[in-house]
């Protein structure tokens, strides 16, 4: 198998004026796994349709292993594919299906019946390789548009939403399994996906889009907890954020100074500071934590826990959990309650106001 690294240099894509992909540039090495989050109109269906060569850019540069794709049709682009439907031909069975990409490639009988088997084996679909499609589940049939993308062992693997058609815990099952295939397989896969906790479970590198630009482009860790602007904070997780003053190289709330492990990269935009549940602490000391105080508006039972709301002075609603083997007793709507938050957890990060 080649190696599978891919360039992508100022791609622009537009219909009509809008613009779908604004000067998109990324690389992806080889055995990356790649995931393009973002919400509904970011761009990262587009762009992944422009690597299969089911979109062709305005302008821009598409490199796979320093070969230009931009011209070359899909079929000659040597990748798999996983729908977001899986487009599997119901009137075949399962071993047709995965067999039907060697046999437009006209493979020998041998070859076919080899490769199919392992590509079953390696999905755990070998015992059902006589079963019709309309006689899988969902998560079966997802497994079978998996083993029809890898059989003829493609360059690249290009994933879009293809676990979103299943439930909340077949979902969270297959993402790890993927995780695993990625590193059994070692291929090159560029997946898209607008499920936060789906990108940070599988990715190496996760590229956040926004109006058809990268906003960043990082390691899900840095992604989640050193995002570079409000977009992709606010994108990640449970996020609020209160409005913070700048005063010089400080940045201050209510007046007192905030304790920062990292200073914040310093642009010309508002600045907030990011807030999450997990983040906040129950007790702290005002010598070295940073205090966050508002009024209890709000207490729900969520089985393993309560989540307690609040409202800030600057009209900010945040929460935090409260476990049963939290020592601090559980608060009442109506109550003044103060919460910390370490210098490594205070993060600021800049954007516009609402």
């Amino acid at each position: 198998m080649t190696s599978g690294a891919v360039s992508i240099r100022q791609i622009h894509k537009a219909y009509g004026s809008y613009k779908a992909l604004d000067g998109i540039s990324l690389d992806i090495a080889a055995g990356e796994f790649l995931t393009l989050l973002g919400p509904s109109g970011s761009g990262k269906t587009t762009l992944l349709n422009v690597i299969a060569g089911f979109e062709q850019p305005d302008s821009g540069s598409l490199l796979v292993d320093n070969a230009e794709f931009i011209t070359r049709p899909p079929h000659k682009r040597n990748l798999g594919m996983v729908f977001q439907s899986y487009a599997l031909f119901p009137h075949m069975d399962v071993f047709a299906n995965v067999a039907y990409p060697l046999k437009l490639r006209k493979a020998d009988a041998a070859t076919i019946k080899s490769k199919v088997a392992k590509a079953l084996e390696t999905v755990h679909m070998a015992h059902l390789a006589e079963r019709r499609i309309d006689e899988l589940s969902g998560g079966q049939r997802q497994r079978v548009a998996l083993a029809r993308a890898i059989v003829f062992e493609p360059k690249l693997l290009l994933m879009d939403e293809p676990l979103s058609a299943l439930d909340k815990n077949l979902r969270e099952h297959m993402q790890i399994e993927l995780k695993r295939l990625h590193r059994t397989l070692g291929m090159t896969t560029v997946y898209v996906t607008h499920d936060q906790q789906e990108a940070l479970t599988m990715s190496d590198r996760i590229a956040v889009l926004d109006c058809g630009r990268i906003m960043q482009l990082d390691t899900p860790k840095a992604i989640y907890d050193a995002p570079k602007c409000k977009f992709v904070a606010g994108f990640m997780g449970d996020t609020r954020f209160v409005p913070v003053t700048r005063n010089g190289s400080d940045y201050t709330l209510n007046g007192e100074r905030l304790r920062l492990a990292n200073a914040p990269v310093k642009t010309v935009g508002d600045a907030f500071l990011m807030l999450r549940p997990e983040r906040l602490r129950w007790h702290g000391t005002a010598e070295q934590d940073n205090r966050i105080e508002g009024r209890v508006i709000d207490v729900t039972y969520l089985g393993d826990s309560h989540m307690v709301s609040l409202e800030l002075p600057q009209s900010t609603e945040i929460s935090i959990r409260h476990t049963s083997g939290e020592s601090a007793a559980l608060p009442k709507p109506g109550e003044q309650l103060a919460l910390w938050m370490m210098p490594e957890a205070s993060v600021i990060v800049e954007g516009a106001r609402p």
